[in-house]
């Protein structure tokens, strides 16, 4: 099983990106990046804007790889700017949907189901700078259903797939 590295992660009770990208960039509050985010099944992550929200179960959580970002070395990686909930090092998670996976950070894994692309929206090129939405658009994350209840920490994880769903 590969180890992976969660290198942020995002509880957000609210929406921040709103109005038009041209009106520059919203407040991004530094208290929403957590070290422990607690994960539902069929919910997603406690205290998150799409918490138990029947038009987002199947998409309550997103992943994103930091070595997607756009201009590497370009300060530090914040999932503030991307508005994902997990930001991982060592795997290319975007190949992985219609693939149930797996992140355990040491108390038992959480299932995840990769359902489908997290498709960066123009906020992108405000928020991380120009030509970012068009640099993410094969990588801008996934978006996944919780499969299983646990806790996802910042640090070291393993990463594993539970099935393939085939492709025809």
């Amino acid at each position: 099983m590969p180890h992976v590295e969660i290198v942020q992660l995002l509880v957000s009770p609210v929406h921040r990106f709103a109005g038009r990208p041209g009106d520059g960039q919203p407040e991004l509050p530094p208290d929403e990046l957590v070290t422990t985010a607690e994960v539902r099944a069929g919910l997603g992550i406690v205290g998150d804007r799409y918490f138990n929200h029947p038009a987002h179960r199947n998409a309550s959580i997103t992943l994103m790889a930091v070595e997607r970002l756009p201009q590497p070395g370009q300060g530090e990686a914040d999932l503030l700017r991307t508005r994902r909930n997990v930001l991982l090092r060592g795997v290319d998670i975007d190949a992985y949907i219609g693939s149930t996976v797996f992140l355990d950070c040491g108390t038992g894994p959480v299932d995840l189901e990769v359902r489908s692309a997290a498709r960066p929206c123009a906020w992108m090129d405000t928020t991380l700078g120009p030509g970012a939405q068009r640099a993410l658009r094969a990588g801008g994350g996934v978006r996944c259903r919780p499969l299983s209840d646990g806790i996802l920490t910042v640090g070291p994880a393993l990463f594993g797939v539970r099935e393939t769903q085939e492709t025809s």
